[in-house]
């Protein structure tokens, strides 16, 4: 229920202000007559109007408000004073408004999937569906208790991930930044005095020169160009059509593509793993888990393989024929069908994609590193090159 905020006047002529909950604004009106108080003034309580307009949960603080829920309701709490109690925990405004929203709603009638629901930029598509499956099999805390294992080992991959992209994209950084400044301002006032002497140049001194200078008087340019691309590119990928052809080309790249596919297979076990435990219908599990894929070229493909297990086929089937899983993973996820295991099945899959996703990037990053310095190398060395070959020039002059 809507909470209100509201100033009023006693029957004794007093100013007055507080929170009065009810229906709406006309129905907190009618209660506050009833009370004896004349409202002048009357808003929607704050902690609604953020809840909708800045209703945003963080991986971090979804993964804890589900395992405090959890924790509560095993102890035996009602939902009410569950969601009640771990809004009042929360030290961050915007968690404890959608909290309390949420609360409210349940206290209106509405099953907790539905209330969670009416925010989804704080509650994904899977945590309502999984929810929903907690609720109508009774085990709603051991399923919360699984979606906040869940949220905490995505987050945890993500940020390995994030974390071993970090030192080669700074590496890059520095590179561009040091070449850049050593054409820009070294190269000219060393290769000045060469030029002042009237000797004929080297070729590569003379093309240095010339990029120098070139990088000097059209930097600017060059920088507003690339910003330039960089906008038109941001603003083709917003096209669905572009997007899917973009994300189609990232899958042939080399080792990125090989990445990529194990990244999203291992997204998708997990979360299959995740709805299947909390008896969510396979189905529909599939047409959740294709959600949560950030490739569109898969997700499409995975959306197809929901359609061909509607249709009586087998999962291990469907996911062979689209080829984005791998081998390893197909074996398991059919063992598991015959064995009616599937659910354990698909998370030791999505765990050992995980650790091949991992060596996966180990691989790259550790390849990258040793590239990115031979070129680094090369480019100082043409630099330097570019300067001694004058000196050497006349010295040979001298002699």
């Amino acid at each position: 229920m809507p909470t209100f905020d509201y100033r009023a006047q006693d029957a004794n002529g007093r100013n007055c202000r507080g929170q009065q909950e009810a229906d709406n604004a006309r129905h907190a009106r009618q209660l506050l007559r009833e009370r004896g108080l004349r409202p002048s003034q009357l808003s929607e309580a704050r902690t609604h109007r953020a809840a909708r307009s800045r209703g945003r949960l963080g991986v971090t603080d979804l993964a804890l408000v589900t395992r405090q829920l959890s924790t509560l309701i095993h102890a035996g709490l009602p939902l009410e004073e569950a969601l009640g109690a771990v809004a009042a925990q929360s030290a961050k405004r915007h968690v404890s408004s959608v909290l309390l929203a949420v609360r409210n709603r349940v206290t209106e009638g509405h099953a907790l999937a539905t209330a969670l629901s009416a925010f989804p930029r704080a509650f994904p598509e899977l945590f309502c569906a999984t929810v929903a499956a907690g609720e109508r099999s009774g085990h709603l805390g051991h399923v919360l208790e699984q979606l906040a294992d869940y949220t905490e080992a995505r987050h945890a991959s993500r940020q390995k991930i994030q974390l071993a992209l970090v030192y080669p994209l700074i590496l890059l950084i520095a590179s561009f930044a040091i070449v850049g400044f050593l054409l820009g301002y070294v190269v000219p006032d060393v290769v000045k005095i060469f030029v002042n002497s009237g000797q004929p140049l080297p070729v590569l001194t003379q093309a240095m020169i010339a990029l120098s200078t070139g990088l000097r008087d059209y930097g600017w340019l060059l920088l507003l160009l690339v910003l330039a691309a960089l906008g038109a590119a941001r603003w083709a990928l917003l096209q669905p059509a572009t997007k899917l052809r973009w994300h189609a080309l990232l899958l042939n790249v080399p080792m990125v593509g090989g990445v990529l596919r194990a990244m999203e297979a291992a997204r998708f076990a997990s979360t299959l793993s995740i709805l299947g435990k909390s008896a969510v219908p396979l189905v529909d599990a599939l047409e959740i888990s294709a959600t949560v894929i950030a490739n569109l070229a898969i997700r499409h493909r995975m959306l197809d393989v929901a359609r061909t297990v509607r249709e009586g086929a087998t999962l291990a089937s469907g996911l062979e024929r689209s080829g984005d899983i791998p081998p390893m993973m197909l074996h398991l996820i059919a063992s598991g069908e015959r064995a009616g295991e599937l659910d354990s099945m698909l998370a030791r899959a999505a765990e050992q994609q995980e650790k091949t996703l991992a060596a996966r990037i180990a691989l790259v990053v550790s390849l990258f590193e040793p590239i990115m310095l031979v070129l680094m190398g090369g480019v100082v060395l043409l630099i330097v090159m570019a300067i001694l070959l004058p000196i050497l020039s006349l010295n040979q002059l001298v002699n």
